[in-house]
């Protein structure tokens, strides 16, 4: 319904194409009181549902969500907003039919909440032109006491801060931070709490705009004995292994429910929104002017592992899972352009190529084939730990860091040699190497009298490092390796805060014969050391992630 009195701003007249597609999607209900009005200070959407939500006029914030009538917005005096917060922005609201929208404008950044009649949905939309505003995340925060949790991304109980402002330990000895997410971005489509018979989730967007892949790790959640926080992470500084991008990223939806998770009609991949398409939205690109790719199959594959195909450019990203069967995938609603297509074995990128996208077509590529030397595992080895998937599975500690700081009493110890042959060579080798916690494990291995005789190609795959930490390797302590050069890394933490996603990398050292020792009854030993000038000390110094370590034949 219109403002009653007189309104500040100006109203937006929206497009009567807007009104129409009126889909069911989660949290549909009777819409007989959908409309807003102003109070002032703030314009008031009612959903015509069970939501009522308040957003500012002078900056935009979200300054109030209430859901059967409990307010579930805010905490410390603070609101949800863009970042921290716009400051002094120009807003403005209008109602077409079955939809409201308000728009943000702030210098060259626009941020828009839609409403639809009878849903218990806000779909939001971020565009952010250029590095002027530093918009980077939507927070949505939340009252304290109503979703309690002692999640690893929680820290409820008031522990010890332990590693800058954000990383805490219990009295237990366990560690919580907001970064200890567990997950990567293609691992989950919507974060947020569920307790008392109400649900309140960010559901989030395509990620088309954001930058680091399917792989990358980030913030979602946080939980205090403020309030709680939830995240579309847009961009996000820490080891960051792309540039950022630029446009319109969206939509992400807030979205209530009864308890249980949203819908999946709400999802990335699934969420459609022909009702936006004539909204005006700075950016838009509407289904009709978006591509899809499509691959018959992949051939070269190891079944064992799962493969995925993405698709970057300066512009956007996308990415699609391919089949187990044959490989084939398809990624649909991709803008325009081309693309650097890139199939991960795991997160090992084993094939590159490049795609063009036309708007309204399908693009249909032949089987990609795979050469056997793209995947390093099916390098001949005399001993292999771990396996080459870009990750640090498998190796001590490696699933316990995805949410925990090494220094978490629940970690196995950091030290300890391995001997090849054992059995557990990759279970006892830790994840990730510091050069002030663990540099110099050993590893203990016999050759037979041939290969001794010969040299040998040693490999090292890391996942990222921090503060340039590298491996140089001592052979039988007669034989040393050049100090390697660093790869280009992320240059923020990375290893404390719950992520091993830099830029897979993998050093190799070529060691001579007269290096190895010639009693095939003995042990030879490979040290393996971790050499910088940078990092500080313990957990922040130097490091790298520890992908596979093999001697080849």
């Amino acid at each position: 319904m219109p403002a009653s009195g007189p309104v500040a701003r100006r109203t937006l007249v929206l497009g009567a194409a807007a009104a129409a597609g009126t889909a069911a999607l989660g949290g549909t209900a009777s819409a007989a009181a959908f409309g807003w009005s102003d109070d002032g200070a703030n314009y008031v959407i009612d959903t015509g549902a069970q939501l009522v939500f308040k957003v500012g006029k002078s900056n935009g914030d979200l300054t109030s969500l209430v859901y059967r009538g409990v307010e579930y917005q805010g905490y410390g005096g603070k609101n949800s907003h863009i970042e921290s917060g716009l400051g002094s922005s120009t807003v403005t609201i209008g109602q077409s039919g079955s939809t409201i929208l308000v728009s943000v404008t702030h210098g060259t950044l626009r941020h828009y909440y839609a409403a639809r009649s009878g849903e218990n949905n806000i779909y939001l939309w971020t565009n952010k032109a250029d590095t002027s505003v530093s918009a980077t995340r939507f927070i949505l925060r939340v009252r304290a006491g109503l979703f309690l949790n002692d999640e690893p991304d929680s820290y409820t109980y008031a522990p010890t801060a332990i590693e800058a402002s954000d990383v805490f330990a219990k009295s237990d000895g366990q560690t919580r931070s907001k970064h200890y997410s567990k997950l990567r971005v293609a691992d989950y489509t919507h974060v947020g709490w569920s307790s008392g018979g109400v649900g309140l989730w960010i559901v989030r967007s395509n990620h088309e705009k954001a930058s680091g892949g399917p792989f990358y790790r980030s913030l979602l959640r946080h939980q205090s004995a403020d309030g709680g926080g939830l995240y579309e992470i847009l961009y996000y500084g820490q080891n960051q292994t792309e540039p950022e991008r630029f446009g319109l990223q969206g939509p992400y939806v807030i979205a209530l429910t009864d308890g249980g998770a949203p819908s999946a009609s709400l999802f990335p991949g699934t969420l459609t929104t022909p009702w936006a398409d004539s909204l005006g939205m700075a950016g838009y690109v509407g289904a009709s002017g978006r591509g899809r790719v499509a691959g018959v199959g992949i051939t070269g594959r190891d079944t064992a592992y799962a493969y995925t195909v993405g698709l970057a450019n300066s512009a956007a990203q996308y990415w699609g899972s391919a089949r187990v069967s044959d490989g084939y995938f398809s990624i649909p609603g991709v803008l325009p352009g081309t693309y650097t297509l890139t199939v991960y074995k795991d997160e090992l990128a084993v094939h590159t190529g490049t795609v063009t996208v036309t708007a309204g077509t399908t693009t249909t590529l032949n089987t990609i084939a795979i050469p056997a030397s793209n995947d390093p595992s099916n390098a001949t080895a005399i001993w292999r730990i771990g396996d080459w998937t870009g990750t640090p599975r498998g190796f001590k500690n490696a699933e316990l860091m995805t949410y925990a700081h090494p220094s978490d009493v629940r970690a196995a110890p950091w030290t300890g040699n391995v001997v090849i042959g054992s059995g557990t060579e990759t279970s006892a080798f830790p994840c990730y190497l510091w050069k002030d916690v663990n540099s110099g494990i050993v590893v203990y291995f016999r050759l037979t009298a041939a290969q001794a005789a010969a040299a040998h190609t040693l490999r090292i795959g890391v996942t990222t490092a921090y503060a340039n930490g590298r491996p140089q390797v001592v052979v039988n302590d007669t034989w040393t390796s050049a100090i390697p050069s660093p790869p280009t890394q992320p240059g923020t933490r990375s290893l404390t805060n719950g992520s091993y996603r830099g830029n897979n990398h993998t050093f190799t050292y070529s060691v001579p014969a007269s290096a190895w020792l010639t009693d095939t009854g003995a042990y030879n030993t490979l040290r393996i050391n971790v050499v910088s000038g940078s990092g500080t000390t313990s957990y922040l110094s130097a490091g790298t992630s520890i992908d596979a370590i093999d001697l080849l034949a």
